[in-house]
Order: structure tokens, then sequence, then C-alpha cells
């Protein structure tokens, strides 16, 4: 669960909102800052005037989106204008980023008269290579979007629209081919006639479903031939000439409901009256127009897809824009046309009847994931669906025409394949490796703000059951004061403890040998990273996590004194896992030994490496010194040539 101050904490701390410039270019010299502007820079204008296709190759222009919205259909959030959209519209300058590496401007718009925005856009021609437009009202989103593509030579893309319909129809293929349909069969019912829901009945038609056997509906009811009431040229055109005038009249006996409305408008009656195997896409969020459960419970037939991410088959429009735009820009595409959209959804569709690699079906704490009812459309943080998705679209534009220039698929899907890193799976194969069996994790310095922070979220994801050592009211206080929700956490407070007792004898028959008195155990299990290593000896917590205000030997020492090794281990070690850019690194040890042998580097290495395993990763080891491959004869470079031959 998010909360308001969670998400207000998420947008505000540090450097504000989601997103920065970054130069990728050196700029430390003064060479550099005359290459980076005047006068070097002179030297690409004058290759761009000679040759406009040239902004490709010496700008960001190819891999540069603009977000572009007014803000006048935000979300949940209805028309709330062009400013307070803002964090939506950085917010999907991240997933661009996160999914395609693709760089976005968040522009906000603040006018609601179609034309002018269609002029700002316009004129911004030269800047981007392709303009996402975003959280705009219908109908009016329609005129704008059809406009700019007629005007513009750069892809342009109304997500609202074409991303639920292009997630959506890979979904429906599956799901036909799952229940044993054609598509030119079968009868489709439509809830909402806006963006989303106009899209899909169009883009269905181009996948082959026929005119004829579709029926739209409203809020209103279903829209026939002759209504006049809440009417537009685009509901316009899905018209029908039929009797049936209500959404529950309309689902008797049909084989698929597409919903893009509101929640709770289908019931299980409606579900039941449906034809066999039916196919329901309840995609209103937050809340769909019929639950997950519900739809199971009135029909065993059913396939189901709902927008939301704990039932199966999430259609999220993820899975769609960013690989599209990242196939349109690499091709230099002047259009998103249907062509490029029909082959998304095929790459889509094609892509989830494959084999799933382990590590997806890790990165969602579950045991696997196969092509079938509970599983027609891939997951959002497959890492194939931009290898499949975006040469397919790069292909599909250059086979209609609309590339600027072609691409040899094979090297495209080698660069695309550059462009993932590890960094992105890396987290989430460890969070749902905790949520299968959360352990109780103790933190001494439970008074402190970092941790009640992170308590909060570690509860509220189900990661682990964090124990707090501090003064009870003191950090009752601190929770209160930071608006946070842990009515049940645990709090234990060394000084009185029920357990003190005991963990002062147990620490005083491990260490009476080094010098410690009953009097001096007493006191050490008066410090809180003692008494939290005692509670991890002594069985009542499974983990220590400390050193947010202290140094790393005053953190690690307690534990090394009580806690202990294993029995297979001679020498203890630190690793620090460090996410650069894309990628995963795992050093060791920088935090305890000075002058390790050659058997104890060896130990090292084997024992880092066993722990990188536990993150999904096959780890290469590399051995640093200040020789490279025995260059300089030193014992030290000596040294670290026998741990290598060891490992």
């Amino acid at each position: 669960m998010i909360r308001k101050e969670d998400a207000l904490n998420y947008h505000s701390e540090g450097r504000r909102g989601k997103i920065e410039v970054r130069a990728t270019k050196p700029c430390l010299t003064q060479r550099d800052l005359s290459l980076a502007y005047t006068p070097g820079v002179a030297e690409p204008c004058r290759e761009i005037v000679r040759d406009a296709q040239e902004a490709f190759t010496y700008t960001a222009k190819g891999n540069l989106v603009a977000v572009v919205s007014n803000g006048t259909a935000v979300l949940g959030l209805g028309n709330i204008g062009a400013l307070a959209g803002k964090p939506v519209m950085e917010g999907k300058g991240v997933l661009f980023k996160r999914f395609a590496d693709i760089d976005v401007f968040d522009l906000e718009v603040d006018t609601e008269d179609s034309d002018e925005l269609i002029r700002v856009v316009r004129l911004l021609e030269p800047t981007f290579g392709g303009i996402n437009l975003e959280d705009i009202k219908a109908p009016e989103c329609f005129y704008i979007e059809e406009t700019l593509k007629r005007e513009m030579a750069i892809p342009v893309f109304h997500d609202d629209q074409h991303g639920t319909a292009i997630i959506s129809g890979a979904a429906l293929l599956n799901a036909l081919e799952l229940v044993g349909k054609r598509m030119e069969d079968v009868k489709v019912v439509y809830n909402g006639a806006g963006a989303a829901g106009i899209a899909c009945a169009a883009l269905y038609i181009t996948l082959g479903v026929k005119p004829e056997n579709m029926i739209m509906c409203d809020s209103l009811g279903v829209i026939y031939k002759g209504r006049e009431k809440g009417m537009n040229p685009y509901k316009e055109r899905f018209a029908v000439d039929t009797d049936l005038r209500t959404l529950e009249d309309a689902m008797k006996g049909s084989d698929v409901f597409v919903g893009v409305s509101v929640a709770d408008v289908v019931s299980k009656k409606m579900v039941r009256s449906m034809a066999d195997r039916p196919i329901v896409f309840a995609m209103a969020n937050p809340d769909p127009e019929i639950t997950y459960p519900d739809a199971k419970a009135a029909r065993d037939d059913i396939i189901m897809a709902t927008g939301r991410s704990d039932y199966p088959n999430q259609v999220n429009n993820v899975l769609g824009f960013p690989f599209i735009f990242r196939g349109a820009l690499d091709v230099r595409a002047t259009a998103i046309n249907e062509a490029m959209k029909v082959a998304a959804c095929h790459a889509l569709a094609a892509l989830a009847k494959e084999g799933v690699p382990e590590s997806v079906s890790k990165a969602y704490g579950v045991e696997g994931f196969e092509f079938g009812p509970d599983y027609i459309i891939p997951k959002p943080l497959d890492p194939r669906v931009l290898l499949w998705e975006a040469p397919a679209v790069a292909k599909a534009a250059i086979d209609s025409g609309v590339a600027g220039n072609e691409l040899d698929m094979d090297v495209y899907r080698e660069q695309l394949e550059a462009r993932l890193g590890r960094s992105r799976e890396v987290m989430r194969v460890v969070i749902n490796k905790a949520k299968k069996s959360p352990k109780r994790i103790v933190y001494p310095e439970g008074d402190h703000e970092k941790i009640l922070r992170a308590s909060q979220i570690i509860i509220d994801e189900g990661i682990a059951h964090p124990i707090l050592l501090g003064n009870k009211k003191v950090i009752k206080q601190k929770i209160e004061d930071l608006k946070l929700d842990l009515p049940r956490i645990q709090i234990f407070d060394p000084y009185a403890c029920d357990r003190f007792e005991d963990y002062a004898r147990e620490f005083y028959e491990l260490r009476q040998r080094h010098g410690v008195t009953v009097h001096w155990a007493r006191k050490m299990m008066r410090n809180r990273n003692y008494f939290g290593s005692m509670m991890v000896r002594m069985g009542d917590a499974d983990g220590l996590i400390s050193g947010v205000t202290q140094n790393y030997p005053e953190t690690i020492r307690p534990a090394l004194q009580v806690i202990k090794v294993r029995d297979d281990v001679r020498r203890v070690s630190g690793v620090y896992m460090m996410i650069v850019k894309n990628d995963v690194y795992f050093f060791s040890d920088a935090t305890v030994n000075i002058d390790p042998t050659a058997d104890d580097l060896a130990e090292i290495a084997i024992c880092c490496a066993e722990q990188v395993r536990r993150f999904e990763i096959e780890p290469r080891v590399a051995m640093l010194s200040f020789s490279n491959f025995g260059s300089t004869k030193h014992p030290l470079s000596e040294k670290v040539k026998r741990a290598v031959e060891i490992v």
C-alpha cells in the first residue's frame, strides 16, 4: 500500500521531482568548453544546415521524446490542469528511460484550446524525435492526434488511446487461441467510449474483428444509430443498428467484454450471460469493472485480464510505449502507423508463448509462468520485451515505408541487448526472495528516522518483520511525528527487557576467557549493537542491520564477538554492492582485512561469489593488484597471482 506521505516524500526528498538532465560529453577543461559550445559547436550546426538528417548524428534528437499534456484527463483525477499533471508526465519520462533508455522532456501546455496545443507541439518538431501525447481528454485528443500526425514528420502517439489497445490486442490474440475462437467470429462488447475504448475498437477491427460483431456502450448505454445524446463523430463511427439499449443486454451471448470505464458496472449475472469460454478484459483503474475473484466465481471457463498487478494478465501500457518508440526512433520513423501497432501486438502475443526465463519468474516471486489462461501477455519486467517488440516495430516501419533508415535486425537486437543491464533485476530478486519467507530483522538504531521510514516500507511490502531497539517512548513519539502507521511493530528497550539477564549471562559465558566479567557483560548488553547481536544468537531474531549512525568497526565488532562465523570460514570479510548505471559490481574485501594472505584472498573471493549467486548473478571474479598479469615482480603481486591459482 502506498501512503500519501510516502508518495510526497518520494517526490520531494533530495533533488526535487523525478528527472534531471545530464551531459553525455565531458566538460572539464577549457578545450571541452570550446567543443561543447562556441566556437566548436558551429561545426555540427553547419553540417545540419547542409543536411537536416545530420541532426540525428550530432544532437540528441534521435533519442528524445516529448511527453505532452494539457492535464485535462489525468489518471483518475480528471481535469486538474497542466501544472498539477506535471508529476505524472515526469513519471512517464522515468518509465521511458527505465524500460527503453529513451530521454524525455515533459511539456505541460496550459491551454484547453486544441488548435493552440497543436500549434505549440508542431513548432517543436525540430527538437524531438517523437511526440507522446498524454492525459488529454476525449474527444479533443482524437482531433489533436490526427492533426499532428498529418502535419508532422516525426512519430506522434497518444498512449491513452493506443497503449491500451495494443496490449489488450495482444492479450486478445492469445485468449482467442486458447478458447478456440476466430477473431472474425467473436462478438465483442466495449464499455467506455473515450480515448482507450475508441482505440481498442479501431485496432481490433484491424486485427480481424468484424464491425458488425461489435457493440460499444458508454455511461448512457448502447451507442446505436440515431442516438443523439452524448454523441460525437468518433462514437458515431461505432454506432450500430440494434434494439439493445443497456450494457447488460449487450453482454448476453457475447464472447468478449472490453472494459475501459469505471468500477463495478459488471455483475456476476452479466458474466454468466456471456457465451461459452468468455473473455473479459476489465481494465478500469484502479478498480476494474468486475473484480477478478467475482469474475472467476461467476465462470470457471473465463479468461480474465485487468489493469491491476495483483491479478494475472495485467494490461499495462508500459509493455507498449517505451518499446514502440524505441523501434520507431531507431529507424527514424516519420510516423507510428497501423502496421507498427499490429506488429507490436503480434510480438507481445508471440513472446507470451515462449518459455519464460527463471530470472523473470523469480523477479515476481513465483515458481514459473506458462502460456495459458493465467498468462496471455508478458510481464512488464521481462527484459525480453525490448528485444521482441522494438525490432518488430522497427521492421514494420521499414516494410511500410515510414522509416528514414534501415537496420540489420540481428545487429539491432545485439545493440538493444547491450542497453539491458542487470541492475534493474537485482533488487527485485532480493525483495521477492524475502517476501517468500519474511525474517525477523533487528535494528539497533530503532529511533533513527531512516530506520523508521524503512520499517514502514518493509512492513507494507511484506519483506520482513522489523524489530526496533531503543527507548519505547522516544520511538513511538517519532513514529507519530513522522505520521507513520506502525501500531504493531516490535520495540525492545535493552534497559527494560525481560531477556536482558539471559543475554548478559550468555555473553559472559561466551567471552569470559577474553577478559569479560559478569559486570562488564551486563554493561555491554546495554549497547544496542551487542543486544541486537545477542538476539540473533539466541534465536529471537534472524538478522541484524546497523550502521546508519556508527562507523564500520563499531557496527561489526559486536557481531563478530557474539554471532561468530560459519565453521567452514576462516576469515570474516565484507562485501560492497555497487550499482553503476545498468550493471552491478561486488567488491570484497574493503572493510575488514588489512593484509590478507593468498589463501585468505582466495577464501574471500569464494565467499563473495557465494553471496553474488544469492542475487541470481553468475559471478566472474577479478583479483586486483598494482601489477597487470604479472608485469611487475613483487611479493604483493605474486600473492594475488597465487590467490587466482587457488580460486
